[in-house]
C-alpha cells in the first residue's frame, strides 16, 4: 500500500500518505482498486450545505436498493473535507490494521473538488467495502485522500448504477499463499473505513 487512488476523466491520480497528489505512474501497481466507466444515470444540484451523512441519505432515497453497486461523483465547493492515507508499506508488510493505526490525517477548509466513491452492497463486504467509499482530490490536484467526512457546500451530485462485477486475481506465489480470511476481518474492515 501506498496511499490511495483517485480515477476520473480517463485520468489516474495518486493520493500520498503526506496528503499531497499526483497522477499515478503507467507503471505501479496496486494491492485493490475498484473501477468503472462512469455512466450517470442520476444527476441532482445542491446549493444549500449538506453533509456527507445528509447527502448519502439522499443517495439511498435515488437508488434505493442495496442491492446494486452506485458509482458517485461529486464536484464542488466544501466547507471542509477531513481525509487519511495510508502511508507506503514495506515488506515484511504489517496486517492492515496496524497499517492503518499509523494514517495520517488531513483537513481541506474552503476548497473546490471532487469526490468520487462507491456504494457497494451489504453481500459483498469482504470482496469490496460495503457502504460508503469515497476518495477526494482538490480541483488543484494538488491533494486529497480517503474521505472520512464533509461538508459539501453547493455542487453537482452524479450517479450511475452498476450492475456488473468483474474481479481480477493475481496468480503469484505471493497471493496464492496469503491468508485472506482472518477471523477479524469485517471488524478490520469496518475499522479501516472509519
Amino acid at each position: 500500500m501506498d496511499g490511495e487512488l483517485i480515477a476520473f476523466d480517463q485520468t489516474i491520480f495518486q493520493l500520498r500518505g503526506d496528503g499531497s497528489a499526483r497522477l499515478a505512474d503507467p507503471e505501479q501497481k496496486t494491492p485493490f482498486a475498484v473501477m468503472t466507466f462512469f455512466k450517470p444515470d442520476i444527476t441532482q444540484q445542491f446549493d444549500h450545505p449538506m453533509s456527507r451523512q445528509e447527502l448519502h441519505d439522499v443517495i439511498d432515497t435515488l437508488v434505493p436498493s442495496d442491492n446494486l453497486f452506485c458509482a458517485v461523483r461529486i464536484d464542488g465547493a466544501f466547507e471542509h473535507v477531513r481525509t487519511r492515507t495510508v502511508p507506503k508499506q514495506t515488506p515484511p508488510y504489517k496486517p492492515m490494521l496496524e497499517a492503518i493505526d499509523a494514517q495520517p490525517e488531513f483537513r481541506f477548509d474552503h476548497v473546490n473538488g471532487v469526490i468520487a466513491g462507491f456504494r457497494s452492497p451489504q453481500y459483498t463486504q469482504g470482496i469490496n467495502v460495503a457502504g460508503y467509499h469515497e476518495h477526494f482530490i482538490t480541483d488543484t490536484r494538488a491533494g486529497g485522500g480517503h474521505v472520512q467526512d464533509y461538508e459539501l457546500a453547493c455542487g453537482t451530485l452524479q450517479i450511475g448504477r452498476v450492475s456488473k462485477l468483474v474481479i481480477d486475481l493475481p496468480t503469484n506465489a505471493e497471493f496464492l499463499g496469503a491468508n485472506l480470511t482472518p477471523d477479524n476481518i469485517h471488524a478490520a474492515i469496518e475499522q479501516a473505513e472509519k
